[in-house]
């Protein structure tokens, strides 16, 4: 990467917080002096802002172009509670068609806009304590507005060559690390165990994220979206997730080793394209990943973007929340209201996927819209265990389309009528050695194809 080349060279300078008078006691306010530190390495082109071994307790932290700030072991940023420790929202002079923590940035505990040559490093941790998990200032979800109150952990904002590597995440707040609008960005062996989304990549462009363990036990895990908090149509492409572990366990119990499961809700873990997606998704790589006590992966193109050229393979999954496979597109058009543009699924690759103990509320999806079809989607080489024990719950022609509703089987279409595949107003389709089984029998049909065209299948055991 170019920012450790940069960061890391022989001429890098290294400015110890402690010199400079971080206490790291735990009880000083310690982030006028880390902010003092990181604008002094700035100012003399550069360098590593070192953290040694300590707690710091810390409001707003401001990222600067060619600093990397790295957390030594034994080294922890604990978020404090005091609103007036963090920096006010800045303006967003636009409508808000995406949430509050979509769109402000600067009331963040480490934030960052338009910079380049940047890095948060190091074997340390970074506490949310004081951080919020709400959308709104009160609990809720409303639409748009400042939550006043610091909801992120790290928030970087149209940035280029970032480094985030290393360090340990706890308690992030509505987002443990959100960047929008960034270019080659690269997310690696971090740890984040957390109240709400893990890692959010948002209008990106050149990115990996790779060799991380995100436990998140009431949201996502690893997310990419698409959202219009850039005030205008940008897509998320040209991304890579490999090598990572999702899980679902109760908050903290990743970090302490106990690792308790998490009472299933909406959505825990999970691996997501959506749901703000009016940029679309292109040419997208998600590979060898793992996923336990997790919702399925969900590919969720609602907002009038383009979801093609999406990969998928070898993925392994236990203990399945709601389903193994999920792949819609809807219409709740979440933005400007003069946009013609119709969601759009096309060209997905999914295979080498074996998933255990999934639940009985749907097996794989597929759903597409009347007169916009989901196309040319293969799925190869799966193997599906699941709980089974479902009683009959309809006919498949009556399975509530999705709409403008928002994309989550558990929350607004209820129960799969179909055990095994439910594929609707799609085409080109290809589904080649799949094998599903069931602990118990399930009473209803296997399979329902609804409005569809070209469908080709081969080698499927349903299991019945």
């Amino acid at each position: 990467m170019l920012v450790a080349l940069a960061l890391h060279g022989a001429q890098a300078a290294t400015y110890d917080v402690r010199i400079e008078g971080a206490k790291g006691d735990g009880k000083s306010l310690d982030s006028p002096i880390i902010n003092r530190t990181i604008e002094k390495c700035a100012m003399q082109g550069g360098g590593i802002v070192t953290l040694p071994a300590g707690t710091y307790l810390c409001g707003s932290i401001r990222m600067k172009s060619n600093v990397e700030l790295n957390l030594q072991a034994g080294a922890i940023i604990v978020a404090t509670s005091q609103r007036d420790d963090y920096d006010p929202s800045e303006p967003f002079n636009a409508p808000e068609y995406q949430d509050g923590g979509h769109t402000y940035f600067h009331n963040s505990l480490i934030w960052g806009e338009d910079l380049e040559n940047i890095a948060i490093t190091g074997r340390g941790t970074i506490d949310g304590l004081g951080l919020t998990r709400n959308d709104t200032e009160t609990a809720g979800n409303v639409q748009g507005g400042s939550i006043g109150m610091a909801d992120k952990a790290i928030a970087l904002k149209r940035c280029r060559n970032l480094l985030i590597r290393d360090i340990t995440i706890s308690r992030g707040g509505h987002f443990a690390i959100i960047i929008t609008g960034c270019d080659y960005a690269h997310i690696d062996n971090v740890v984040i165990d957390t109240n709400r989304d893990g890692i959010d990549i948002d209008c990106c462009r050149y990115s990996t994220i790779s060799n991380c363990k995100v436990n998140t036990p009431h949201d996502d895990a690893i997310v990419l979206k698409s959202s219009y908090a850039l005030n205008e149509v940008h897509p998320c492409e040209s991304i890579m997730i490999t090598n990572c572990l999702v899980t679902g366990y109760k908050l903290g119990t990743t970090l302490n080793g106990k690792y308790i499961p998490e009472v299933v809700n909406w959505v825990c873990g999970r691996i997501k394209l959506g749901t703000e997606s009016n940029g679309g998704y292109r040419n997208i790589t998600i590979n060898n990943c793992t996923c336990i006590h997790s919702s399925g992966i969900a590919l969720e193109e609602v907002d009038q973007g383009v979801m093609e050229n999406i990969t998928i393979s070898n993925i392994a999954m236990q203990h399945v929340h709601h389903y193994p496979i999920y792949i819609t597109t809807g219409c709740r058009n979440r933005g400007p209201k003069d946009r013609e543009a119709v969601s759009t699924a096309r060209n997905i690759l999914i295979s080498n996927i074996v998933a255990d103990d999934c639940d009985s509320l749907s097996g794989i999806q597929i759903t597409g819209m009347p007169n916009a079809p989901i196309s040319n989607v293969t799925l190869r080489d799966i193997i599906i265990n699941s709980r089974g024990g479902a009683k009959i719950v309809g006919d498949p022609n009556n399975y509530p389309e999705l709409g403008s509703k928002y994309p989550e089987i558990a929350k607004f279409l209820g129960i799969c009528p179909t055990s095994c595949l439910f594929i609707r107003h799609a085409k080109d389709i290809h589904i080649e050695n799949v094998r599903f089984s069931f602990d118990n029998p399930d009473e209803r049909q296997s399979a329902a194809f609804i409005d569809t065209a070209n469908v080709y299948i081969a080698n499927v055991d349903y299991g019945q």
